[in-house]
C-alpha cells in the first residue's frame, strides 16, 4: 500500500527512525521478549509485545507491570530479552530494511543531511549501526539517553533538528511506529510512514504526509522531486 498527499516539498534534512525503518531488528526484538516470558515461565504473546513498539523502556516497564502485576521479575524479563534478542544479532540476523543504501546515496547526492533519533540506548544504536555499516553514515544520532522524554514525546526529533541546524518544518521524518508518527507530527515536521510490525491506522493516515511501502519509494521521492502518486489498497 502507497498512500500520498500533494504539495511535496524537498526537505533540507531527513531524520531516520532505527529499529524497523533502518534495520529490522523489531522482529527479532519481539522473538526475544515471547522467548523471555517463555523461560521466566509466563505467558507473553506476541501481540502483546508489539505494543512495546517504538515505545521507549519506561513506558515498556509499565505496560508489562500493569498486565502481570508488582511481583512480575522485571529486571530478570528485559535482561532476559536483552540475552536472547543479542544472541538473534550474533547469529547474523540482523539485517537492513530494503531501499536504505538506495535512499542513503540518494541523500547524499542531493547534498541533504541525515540523522537518526531512535527510542533505543545509545550502546545499542552504536553498536547495531556500525555492525550493519551504516554508522558513519549521519551527522547525528540521537538516543534515548540524550532527551528527558522519547517518543511520542516530540523531544528526539527535536534534538535530531537542532543537531542538524535544520528547522523542524523544513526536516522529513521517517518512521516505522505509531509512536514514532505521533512524536515526528509532534515535532512539526513531515512524516512518512514506512510501516514495519503494525500498519497505518486512521491516526497515521491522518498524521502521516504519505505511507509507504519501502524506503525506495522514498528515494524515488527525493531523486525525482516529485510527489508519489496515490493509490489504496
Amino acid at each position: 500500500m502507497t498512500v500520498a498527499v500533494e504539495n511535496w516539498i524537498v526537505p533540507q534534512s531527513v531524520i531516520f527512525d532505527m529499529d524497523g525503518l533502518l534495520i529490522d531488528s523489531e522482529s527479532l526484538a519481539m522473538r526475544a521478549l515471547v522467548r523471555s516470558g517463555e523461560e521466566l515461565g509466563y505467558d507473553t504473546p506476541l501481540d502483546f509485545c508489539q505494543l512495546m513498539i517504538g515505545a521507549p523502556i519506561d513506558h515498556c516497564r509499565r505496560l508489562v507491570t500493569e498486565r502481570f502485576g508488582a511481583d512480575f521479575p522485571l529486571e530478570r524479563y528485559f535482561e532476559t530479552s536483552d540475552k536472547h534478542f543479542t544472541a538473534l544479532i550474533d547469529d547474523g540476523q540482523l539485517q537492513l530494511k530494503a531501499g536504505v543504501r538506495n535512499l542513503l546515496d540518494t541523500l547524499e547526492e542531493k547534498g541533504i543531511n541525515k540523522a537518526v533519533a531512535t527510542s533505543s540506548s545509545r550502546r545499542k544504536a552504536d553498536h547495531h549501526l556500525e555492525l550493519i555499516g551504516i554508522r558513519d553514515r549521519f551527522s547525528a544520532i540521537i538516543t534515548r539517553d540524550d532527551v528527558e522524554r522519547g517518543k511520542p514525546s516530540p523531544d528526539p526529533f527535536l534534538r535530531a533538528a537542532q543537531a542538524l541546524k535544520t528547522p523542524p518544518e523544513e526536516c522529513l521524518a521517517l518512521e516505522d511506529s505509531h509512536n514514532g508518527v505521533r512524536a515526528a507530527h509532534a515535532a512539526g515536521m513531515r512524516v512518512i510512514m514506512v510501516p514495519d510490525l503494525l500498519g497505518p491506522n486512521d491516526e497515521m493516515l491522518e498524521k502521516a504526509y504519505m505511507i509507504a511501502e519501502n524506503l525506495n519509494i522514498v528515494a524515488d521521492l527525493i531523486r525525482t522531486n516529485a510527489p508519489a502518486p496515490t493509490t489504496r489498497q
